[in-house]
């Protein structure tokens, strides 16, 4: 599944549409509060949306992501704002780090696309010292990017078996089933960013179809049976009624019990 997950993500160029949520790892990094001299670890980092913000607070951190050519993005952000970050190729259900290697444990939109959910927040737990901090943001299934995968999901095959949606990790109580056992003390909070919005909806879905690893792929599925034109549609008509709309998502931080 990790081999699947990563073909997906080098699809396109997911740094051309990072910007969308960029705001976001600001915030989480605020909400945790980083401090100088901290060991961070930015789980599933992308082009380092939380790990640049971290390392501009003082902390010595360490982004992990599946996607080579991700990391190599994050390095030219983080010598472009100044800070350095060890960008690490690495899969998130087999972190490799020691254990309680890191005093904070941070994912921006990261770890909810990771296949296997329980081993990934078992992974999280375990790098984590007592007394360290995660800081993890996740589109919800009610917001804006929930009810765009659920029009996606219709055109396409039924799931496999035991297939987790992403944005489960946007469900509050999804997330305490997953920390389950790990020791940390969670806590919730429901914030929105505009940052997705586009100049017009035909933008949008050309930016996310050529660009949006998962879209690329399902439209990559889609055409051969004539289904990608009707899904672009329902696309255009989305994004144009949602364009300007914030995007919710789920701050989930917390402290592991010492």
């Amino acid at each position: 599944m990790a081999e699947i997950n990563r073909l997906v993500w080098e699809k396109g160029d997911f740094g051309a549409v990072a910007h969308m949520g960029w705001d976001v790892g600001e915030v989480v990094v605020g909400h945790v509060g980083v401090k100088r001299g901290e060991r961070v670890l930015d789980v599933a980092c992308g082009t380092g949306n939380a790990a640049i913000r971290a390392a501009q607070r003082g902390g010595i951190v360490t982004g992990l992501d599946i996607v080579p050519a991700l990391l190599d993005q994050g390095r030219a952000l983080a010598a472009k704002a100044g800070v350095e970050v060890e960008f690490v190729a690495g899969d998130a259900e087999d972190l490799p780090f020691e254990d309680a290697s890191f005093d904070v444990v941070l994912s921006t939109f990261g770890c909810m696309f990771v296949p296997d959910h329980e081993r990934a927040a078992s992974e999280i737990g375990r790098v984590l010292r007592p007394d360290g901090q995660i800081g993890i943001a996740s589109w919800t299934p009610e917001g804006l990017t929930g009810r765009f995968n659920r029009i996606a999901a219709t055109y396409m095959p039924p799931p496999p078996e035991g297939f987790q949606p992403p944005t489960l990790w946007g469900s509050e109580d999804h997330v305490r089933q997953l920390f389950a056992g790990t020791g940390l003390k969670l806590e919730f909070a429901r914030e929105e960013t505009k940052n997705m919005a586009f100049d017009s909806a035909e933008e949008g879905v050309s930016l996310m179809e050529t660009k949006f690893g998962p879209v690329v792929t399902v439209k990559q599925a889609l055409e051969p049976e004539g289904k990608w034109e009707p899904l672009r549609a329902e696309m255009v008509a989305f994004f144009d009624e949602h364009r300007n709309d914030g995007v919710e998502y789920l701050l989930v931080t917390g402290t592991k019990r010492g």
